[in-house]
């Protein structure tokens, strides 16, 4: 009787470690941060960017995409710059505490780009608010040829 008692343990720890192991010594894929879209992430202090990509027809004039989120208890101005060549061009956006905001799609905010922005390349965007360190992120430029994107090409220049 022991002996069976005995067999039916060493059996059912087999059967568990057996489809368990995997999980015991492979990383979960789950935890792994990556940009799971076309666009690209960073962050500064409480605020999360996500997904920033920009939207150009004709390589001068750009829409930038992207989300933002507040984690933070305060609303923050989030500053986004970049430079055409010449010079530096800064637009301000608020952010509220908890929350998120999309920027670039229909009925939201806007930030224009009037640049040299050819869709294939990659345009650096900095983005900072208050004392917080900025981050500059190398944003990927695309065109309407996708149809998710055709709603999202700028309409004028700033």
């Amino acid at each position: 009787m022991k002996a069976r008692i005995i067999v039916s343990v060493v059996v059912a720890t087999g059967i568990l470690l057996g489809t368990s192991g995997c999980n015991l010594l492979a990383p979960q894929s789950t935890t792994a941060k990556y940009d799971a879209s076309d666009g690209v992430s960073g962050n500064v202090g409480d605020l999360a960017i996500r997904n920033a990509m920009l939207l150009s027809d004709d390589g001068n004039i750009a829409n930038l995409v992207v989300t933002v989120v507040n984690s933070g208890d305060s609303a923050h101005n989030l500053n986004v710059q970049y430079d055409d060549g010449t010079e530096k061009f800064t637009q301000e956006v608020n952010v509220d505490a908890n929350s998120s905001v999309t920027f670039g799609t229909p009925d939201a905010p806007t930030v224009t780009v009037a640049a040299d922005v050819a869709p294939g390349s990659l345009f650096p965007v900095f983005f900072q608010y208050g004392n917080e360190t900025g981050v500059e992120v190398l944003v990927p430029v695309l065109d309407g040829s996708l149809e998710e994107y055709s709603t999202l090409l700028p309409t004028s220049a700033p």
